[in-house]
């Protein structure tokens, strides 16, 4: 072999300059090791290249699309890509990272490119053409004003079905900080990232790849591979029983995503009825099958209009519902939708609690034809329009404002304009004029569109800041960002890991456990062997903080980075559990080191990379330290407890006729909740005070650039324990469940 093949990585980042026009290619090898790809290399450019204090809307921010060394490479679930750039929506406009699925990512490192950056503003309408090694900027005069679909089809139609088109919609060209971009039709990249490309008036990026990614050794790839999806890997979000009891399964759960049963069909699909059945573990063939999306979040109805499940770039699981129906073509123009997350159900899941449509549920609470109707007609505006939802924060929002006659007093004589009678009265069509008056950001003419703009303005603009400590509001923190699996999620644990970014956090590693469909007394005991004692407490009857729940915390934050940056789907991973029996449920938690090491050549551990996300975690957390603001509106602020680690107040004060730690409630309780951050504070050794980066942990992270900026600006933190005296082993800690895995038989 040539030594200088690089393995895993294609070794090249490009650089597109929209002022000057110039485009440029540079190598990523310096970062590989220490920032792996994805979001260690989106935040690690982002870091260095743009200045805290640069506003969004500045031509100084940089949109920066990466990727890791297993996307493209064989792995299951390596299908992800990552953005990183400046917040639209939150306090300060710190960097946020968007993450997005589809076929971007592949294409991307097919095309021969890590990553890309995208810097300065273009004088007209443009977008991005990656043909390989051919990289232009080229005219988008003709796409502006119109939706991501017949961009995307425009752009195919141009440049071949084979390029995947990530695209802005109006959302994004008026610089509405809820835009978000779409590739493969409809997978999103949100926190504002389509506001950034709009003020860059980038219109989209248009991949083709044609390479190959180099593996070191794609035997043990493919070998571990197939041990991964026969005996570890569950259903969507990596629930391990089925839903319904079934003959081979010891337990199964109402509510997991392991939804495929006799009876239950693609009831559309291309050349007749396809039936789920009962596959099961060790049948790599049905693997496909496992999870029928369409009817878990829609509701029994859609199972007619179901095509198929579909899914990212290199995704076994398949949890993309497919659908198309006949109405919402009448309504909208469009007849085929696919979503897996909150499109699928903006309207039964967020609004109709507080709008309570009737006709949307049965008398026993299964959603109807209607419900379906309201729920994919959303999902079809909203994905033409390159809206985002802010974690569904924006569907809330507007139930909100609607129900509590907040929207009648601020619009007026315009309120009748939008139809809310109708839609009360079971015809969802006014949704489109809402949510495109949204997306125009004609706050002046169409005051709805502040909704857009997040809580953090439209509170404060209509006088609502008591929405914040309202519990149907689900904000968790002041800075403007929803729950993303919270306190319901193993209390404390879900808590802490909900503060620590600048958007919601996207973690699933916990609730994926959480959600998997074991007796609890099973997970506690499985807790206990990964995290300590006392980690896992069933739900809505929590005990006080412990050590165990800080590593349980620490463990989901560094999985989830590090799923980022390798680009997985932490969706799905990391393999903390197993549906076979014959491995008593566990599951494997070395295979991101295994699978790294047959990619890229490199022998490494879990916890190498374990160590590799927490230095990613901590470089970010230290640019958050640079660019925040204090109380006195001073920008550099290091009391990370005081000002950006906040809960909300309504996860103290929900269920007041019940106590925090009895059956029953999620109810926080105020000096164990500040126990909590100073014990994740310790397990990161930030400073135990005030959560920021302290000289220690920097030292040991190998940060030096960033201790000396902190230390310049006075910022940085005191105390931490050393790396060593603070970090537990994970490497074979469930190895003796693991026989059969091929990279312990080599």
């Amino acid at each position: 072999m040539a030594d200088n093949v690089s393995y895993g990585w294609m070794g090249w980042i490009a650089r597109v300059n929209l002022t000057s026009g110039e485009i440029t290619e540079e190598s990523d090898e310096a970062l590989q090791k220490d920032y792996i790809g994805g979001m260690g290399f989106a935040n690690k450019i982002m870091y260095d290249e743009v200045p805290a204090g640069v506003d969004w809307m500045d031509e100084e921010n940089k949109a920066v699309l990466a990727v890791g060394p297993l996307t493209g490479a064989g792995v299951p679930l390596a299908g992800r890509s990552t953005w990183a750039t400046l917040s639209t929506f939150t306090k300060d406009h710190l960097v946020v990272d968007c993450h997005c699925g589809g076929q971007l990512g592949a294409k991307l490192k097919y095309s021969g490119h890590d990553g890309l950056i995208i810097e300065g503003k273009a004088d007209k309408p443009v977008y991005i053409l990656i043909d390989d090694d051919e990289i232009s900027i080229e005219d988008a005069s003709a796409l502006w004003g119109k939706g991501t679909r017949e961009t995307t089809e425009a752009l195919c139609k141009k440049h071949g079905v084979d390029v995947c088109v990530a695209a802005i919609g109006p959302a994004g060209e008026n610089l509405l900080p809820y835009a978000c971009v779409i590739n493969t039709r409809s997978h999103s990249a949100g926190a504002g990232l389509g506001a950034v490309l709009g003020s860059k008036n980038v219109k989209a990026v248009v991949v083709r790849g044609t390479k190959g990614v180099n593996v070191a050794d794609p035997q043990m790839v493919a070998d571990l591979s197939d041990y991964m999806i026969e005996q570890v890997i569950g259903s969507n979000n990596n629930h391990v029983v089925p839903s319904t009891q079934q003959s081979w399964a010891e337990y199964y759960d109402k509510g997991s995503r392991w939804t495929a049963k006799k009876g239950l069909y693609w009831a559309a699909a291309e050349g007749g009825a396809i039936e789920t059945g009962e596959p099961k573990p060790f049948e790599l063939n049905t693997m496909g099958y496992r999870c029928m999306k369409s009817t878990k979040d829609l509701g029994p109805e859609a199972e007619k209009y179901t095509v198929k499940m579909a899914g990212c770039h290199g995704c076994p699981v398949r949890c993309y519902a497919q659908v198309k129906h006949p109405k919402i073509l009448e309504m909208t123009g469009y007849e085929s939708m696919g979503n897996t997350c909150v499109p699928n159900f903006p309207f039964s899941s967020y609004m109709q609690s507080m709008m309570k449509v009737p006709g949307t549920t049965t008398e026993d609470g299964a959603l109807t034809e209607q419900s379906v109707l309201y729920n994919l007609l959303i999902q079809a505006i909203v994905d033409d329009l390159g809206l985002w939802c802010n974690y569904a924060q924006l569907y809330r929002d507007i139930a909100h404002t609607y129900v509590d006659g907040i929207l009648e007093r601020e619009l007026g004589d315009q309120f009748a304009e939008y139809g809310f009678d109708k839609i009360m009265a079971g015809d969802p069509t006014p949704f489109i004029k809402i949510l495109s008056d949204i997306a125009s950001n004609d706050t002046e003419n169409k005051p709805i569109a502040w909704l857009g703009h997040g809580p953090l303005v439209w509170t404060e603009k209509w006088n609502d800041a008591a929405w914040y400590d309202d519990s149907r509001s689900c904000l968790i923190n002041y800075r403007g960002w929803p729950v993303h699996h919270a306190i319901e999620c193993f209390g404390q644990v879900g808590g802490l890991y909900n503060m620590v970014f600048n958007r919601d956090d996207m973690i699933h590693s916990a609730v994926n456990f959480q959600g998997c469909g074991l007796p609890i007394e099973l997970k506690q005991e499985m807790g206990a062997e990964m995290w300590g004692e006392g980690a896992v407490d069933p739900d809505k009857n929590y005990s006080p903080m412990n050590e165990a729940k800080a590593e349980f915390a620490w463990w989901s934050i560094v999985t989830d980075v590090l799923h980022d940056s390798l680009t997985l789907c932490n969706w799905v991973w990391p393999m903390a559990m197993a549906p076979a029996k014959e491995r008593s449920y566990r599951g494997d938690l070395d295979l991101e080191a295994q699978f790294y090491t047959a990619v890229t050549g490199q022998e490494v551990t879990i916890d190498d990379l374990y160590k590799a996300a927490e230095r990613i975690m901590t470089l970010q957390r230290a640019a958050t330290v640079r660019g925040m603001t204090d109380d006195e509106g001073a920008m550099g602020c290091n009391d990370m407890r005081g000002v950006h680690d906040i809960m909300t107040e309504w996860p103290f004060t929900k269920d007041p006729d019940i106590e925090p730690f009895t059956a029953g409630t999620d109810k926080m309780e105020h000096e164990d909740w500040e126990t909590a951050l100073t014990m994740l504070y310790q397990r990161f050794g930030w400073d135990e005070k005030l959560g920021c980066p302290t000289a220690q942990c920097l030292d040991d992270l190998g940060l030096s650039d960033q201790k000396a900026d902190l230390e310049e600006l006075g910022l940085l933190g005191e105390g931490g324990a050393p790396y060593d005296e603070r970090t537990r082993t994970y490497a074979g800690v469930l190895a003796d469940y693991c026989g059969d895995n091929p990279a312990l038989n080599a």
